[in-house]
């Protein structure tokens, strides 16, 4: 049987180790969706993913705010280490999310880790690692986006596409669903959803020529409840969009690798879906390829696609739109904001996906362009056998993975933007199962790039911007204390002014940063977290900084005590 353990050293607080196995408080057992329709009101907790359902990033948290957040120190760190070989050929990183229930936090790592800590001071509770094969198949890195909680249980996904539940208070396993053909590429990086009393997934490994898809279970038993595919097979709506003859549709991609966000009113998931297969050669996939590089809104008790918009049809540069869909009402209207990898940030409704605008983000674009009724037209992509096609955005995008923010108090989001090209040359290859389907070789510049953290306003107006001489590659994260986080390759963790950009604070983290803030507070103290650790698909979004140092820790900072609690 799997056990959860400890060993000495694993946990440092001040010199203090932790030596023997603990549990954690039972501090879950109450958590249910009632509470996770409200997380943002218990500010003191980062109940789920985002913060809440609506993929804000924002916390009413103001204790840390603009006057006095030049004071914040670390208090504690959290230093994960390694044991034995790790899956996978791809580098790892730590781009977790941590979530923090009355004390305890719960963080995932790389290779099927999964951590219980104690929130005030980082002792380590207990731990859980899943056993990956050595020979998994992973794509861009070895990583873990982070974990769901609920009703006792920490909820999460391994490399080689399992869903486990542990016990939340002991970390011993509960339940462990397969949820993908691993042997096929199929893994999992996201960190799941708990709505209602499900368990929500999406799967990854577009690149080897799969077949998405988003998933459900029984948050209690881990019976699988529905399954939702994000390319239509011959006969169902959409499948037109793809060859009628052969099976490129059974290897079409669009892999939901990214946390969806969720609507109670309109019981609809918003997620995002990732690159047709092959990436870069459409000659073998002619059509728009749905759903592929699209938002869809699926119908959380059915799973059944509700409506669609499409961001990139006959995607020919590996323009995933798997990042976040943020919610946010305005005049009435019920809207998502979406900063897509193509450069352009898109505004829909989210009742029924009708687009309301479409404007550009990043400078350099050279692609296609975008109109401003959403009229794609292409205009530089790999098209002919062995000739070389430079680009921007890269395949990483303007914007990968990594979260934006929004400020509702100030109606802003917050947009990490990575301005760097690439050139692709395309390679046919024929599909065979389980080895990458790119159908092109593809090098990113290592020089000539730059990035932001930019504001923008719903209309698409920059309202400010945040200049650096590289490629911003993190997460973003704002507060009720006017004030926006943000992480730099080169390691420093930011802190700006929320209304300007003002640039306030910043702390040498010794690694680069590629994950996701996040704040909490215990006894009345605000706590800004952040996990660091250089790696992932580096060569895609930054290959100057290969050899930069890994460090992988969590860094958790506060104002001086004293000053927190009078």
């Amino acid at each position: 049987m799997t056990t959860a353990y400890v060993d000495a050293g694993e946990a440092i607080d001040h010199g203090t180790l932790t030596a023997a196995p603990r549990n954690a408080p039972n501090v879950t057992s109450s958590l249910g969706y009632e509470r996770l329709l409200d997380a943002r009101s218990e500010s003191q907790n980062w109940l789920t993913y985002y913060g809440a359902y609506d993929g804000q990033r924002y916390s009413l948290l103001d204790q840390i705010n603009t006057e006095n957040v030049k004071n914040i120190g670390p208090v504690w760190m959290f230093q994960s280490g390694t044991s034995g070989m790790i899956a996978g050929a791809s580098t790892y990183a730590f781009e977790a999310t941590p979530l923090v229930v009355d004390g305890v936090m719960y963080l995932s790592g790389w290779d099927g880790w999964v951590w219980a800590l104690d929130a005030k001071n980082g002792e380590l509770l207990w731990r859980y690692k899943h056993a990956v094969p050595y020979d998994v198949s992973l794509c861009c890195g070895n990583v873990n986006r982070g974990v769901a909680v609920a009703r006792g249980k920490v909820f999460f996904m391994t490399p080689n596409a399992h869903l486990l539940a542990l016990d939340a208070v002991t970390g011993e396993r509960v339940w462990d669903k397969t949820t993908g053909d691993v042997r096929a590429g199929e893994s999992g990086t996201m960190a799941p959803l708990v709505v209602k009393d499900m368990v929500v997934i999406g799967s990854s490994g577009g690149e080897f020529g799969v077949r998405g898809h988003m998933d459900a279970f029984d948050m209690e038993t881990g019976e699988h409840r529905w399954r939702c595919y994000t390319v239509p097979k011959p006969g169902e709506p959409g499948a037109e969009t793809w060859p009628s003859d052969g099976e490129a549709w059974a290897r079409g991609g669009a892999n939901p690798w990214i946390t969806a966000t969720f609507d109670p009113e309109l019981n609809l998931l918003y997620a995002g879906t990732g690159n047709p297969a092959p990436d870069f050669d459409g000659a073998v996939r002619e059509g728009d390829n749905l759903y592929t590089d699209s938002i869809i809104a699926v119908d959380v008790d059915s799973g059944q696609i509700r409506w669609h918009y499409q961001c990139t049809p006959h995607d020919l540069w590996d323009y995933d739109s798997t990042m976040e869909n943020i919610l946010f009402d305005e005049d009435g209207r019920k809207l998502l904001g979406h900063f897509d990898k193509n450069g352009y940030f898109f505004v829909v409704d989210r009742t029924n996906g009708e687009l309301v605008s479409v404007t550009p983000y990043v400078d350099r674009i050279d692609w296609g362009t975008i109109t401003r009724d959403g009229k794609v037209t292409p205009r530089k992509y790999p098209d002919k056998e062995g000739e070389p096609v430079h680009f921007f955005p890269g395949p990483a995008g303007a914007k990968e993975w990594t979260h934006a923010a929004y400020n509702p108090t100030h109606g802003l989001f917050y947009v990490p933007v990575q301005d760097v090209g690439a050139t692709a040359t395309r390679r046919r290859r024929e599909f065979r199962e389980g080895i990458p389907y790119w159908g092109a070789g593809v090098q990113v510049d290592a020089d000539d790039m730059r990035g932001s953290i930019s504001a923008f306003n719903s209309k698409g107006e920059e309202v400010w911007r945040w200049r650096n001489n590289l490629p911003m590659c993190s997460s973003v994260l704002t507060t009720a204390g006017d004030l926006v986080f943000a992480g730099t390759p080169s390691g420093e963790f930011i802190a700006l002014d929320a209304r300007n950009g003002e640039k306030l604070w910043e702390f040498q983290c010794g690694s680069g940063h590629h994950g996701s803030p996040m704040t909490y507070s215990i006894e009345g103290r605000q706590y800004i977290a952040v996990p660091v650790g250089w790696g992932g698909w580096i060569e895609g979004f930054l290959p100057g900084m290969l050899g930069a140092g890994h460090g992988s820790a969590l860094l958790v900072f506060a104002l001086p005590e004293t000053a927190a609690t009078r």
